[in-house]
């Protein structure tokens, strides 16, 4: 029993003394993402560019901000006319984060998406503000260096509405 009753103590002392972990908060519900969101879209991703890479305080790790810019395909929600393009920025988060915080586009995906205005751009409203991939990108690296843009080919299949 003492020896039970010890290990637990351990135990307990082990997981105090680890820190607060950060874990995901729960998605947004539909309804909400698209109550809360500018912009929602099918898009298809024509370029990433990596604008920076900063040092994360807690850990040191390089973290890059990334700008797309992305061809919107059908609007549900929004200002923006069809046939358009519009920036969507995002960022790398530190490894040891715990879930899927960060939203990645890559050239060449077609992807539901639910945005905010951010400035001139726009950014995800939610980490599941993602839905379904219509199609798989082309290009699945995104690049490292500020300056630095990976990209597809525009192929236009109709005219931006005016």
């Amino acid at each position: 029993m003492r020896r039970a009753l010890t290990t637990a103590g351990l135990f307990v002392l082990i997981m105090v003394g680890a820190g607060p972990a950060l874990a995901v908060p729960p998605p947004m519900s539909d309804a909400d993402l698209l109550a809360k969101s500018d912009l929602v879209a099918l898009v298809r991703v024509l370029s990433v560019t990596c604008i920076s890479v900063s040092k994360d305080e807690r850990t040191g790790e390089p973290l890059r901000n990334y700008s797309a810019n992305v061809e919107l395909v059908e609007v549900i929600k929004g200002d923006e006319a069809k046939g358009s393009d519009v920036t969507v920025t995002f960022h790398e988060l530190p490894k040891q984060i715990v879930g899927p915080w960060s939203v990645f586009y890559y050239p060449g995906e077609v992807v539901w998406t639910h945005l905010v205005k951010d400035g001139d751009a726009y950014t995800t409203t939610w980490w599941n503000s993602r839905g379904e991939v219509v199609h798989k990108a082309i290009i699945t690296h995104l690049p490292t260096k500020p300056g630095e843009t990976v990209a597809i080919p525009r192929v236009r299949t109709e005219q931006p509405a005016q």
